[in-house]
């Protein structure tokens, strides 16, 4: 079992998000269990600046399962939620969910390639979005 809290604070042009100042707190479990992988973000968001300030801190739970084909390419299904602020859930009407299958590549121990295409599970999520992860692992 694998437990690390990752915190991020962003800026994003308007054009992008109305809230353009953000902070973002992930804690990551997860577990390899042979060929499969699970994972679960219980994930706590904030907005410094744009209309989101006056929700406080918003629940945003994500979830991953996936399952390794080849050692190269494991294949899943990944979750992204926004339920509301956490003192009490929004509607589920303007909640969004989104449910993405993914691909992962396992090209080498320096690079992560993951992709996929995800559908709006209401009509506060975006219909169908595109997303793909490139990451570079460095060693410091």
């Amino acid at each position: 079992m694998g437990v690390s809290l990752s915190n991020e604070i962003g800026w994003q042009s308007r054009r992008y998000s109305a809230d353009t100042w953000t902070w973002e707190i992930r804690p990551i479990i997860d577990k390899q269990l042979g060929r499969w992988y699970l994972s679960f973000n219980p994930t706590l968001d904030r907005s410094f600046h744009g209309p989101g300030v006056k929700q406080g801190v918003v629940f945003s739970p994500n979830f991953k399962f996936s399952y390794d084909f080849t050692k190269k390419i494991a294949g899943g299904i990944e979750y992204y939620g926004s339920l509301g602020p956490v003192t009490g859930f929004d509607p589920i009407s303007q909640q969004q969910h989104q449910i993405f299958p993914t691909i992962d590549l396992n090209l080498s121990p320096k690079w992560e390639v993951n992709f996929g295409l995800g559908v709006g599970l209401t009509r506060s999520t975006d219909h169908l979005i595109a997303k793909m992860i490139l990451g570079y692992r460095f060693n410091f």
